[in-house]
């Protein structure tokens, strides 16, 4: 299973979640891989990025539960985000798309303890290099180093 795959469609649902207040039954179903595999979307990035099929993968399920658990946190995690900026940036001020990286990797830092904080952190570094803008990356690896250091401190 890809991790990295499934971090993506995690990613790109709860920016869809957040743009277009998109249900969570419908971002579940993953409706718009399909739409992909028909060539009616014009995203071809995501193709190149995941092997699109009818059936469910295993990094659809690892997707589906990052998205239905940062929603269900997401009250908390965007707490926590607010907590972490400096005294001289809004949460408003925040790109959709760092904001939707930045809730994916919260909720696998502090919710999923199976999942390694350091490869969470590059992961959510990596898909900002990506899909982000061009500094992105840093100010995600910022806040999540910070949010990570924050909750080993706690155990």
């Amino acid at each position: 299973m890809s991790r990295r795959k499934g971090r993506i469609l995690a990613f790109q649902a709860l920016y869809s979640w957040d743009v277009s207040k998109t249900p969570l039954e419908d971002l579940l179903t993953f409706s718009w891989l399909s739409k992909d595999a028909e060539g009616s979307s014009s995203d071809s990035q995501v193709d190149d990025e995941v092997e699109l099929k009818t059936s469910e993968k295993p990094e659809q399920i690892f997707a589906g539960l990052i998205i239905s658990g940062t929603i269900q946190k997401i009250q908390e995690i965007d707490k926590l985000i607010e907590s972490h900026l400096s005294a001289s940036w809004s949460f408003e001020r925040i790109n959709k798309v760092t904001l939707a990286i930045l809730r994916t990797g919260i909720y696998e830092l502090i919710y999923q303890t199976d999942s390694e904080p350091k490869i969470v952190i590059d992961e959510a570094v990596n898909i900002a290099k990506e899909y982000g803008t061009d500094d992105s990356y840093k100010f995600i690896n910022a806040i999540l180093d910070k949010i990570s250091k924050d909750a080993k401190d706690k155990k």
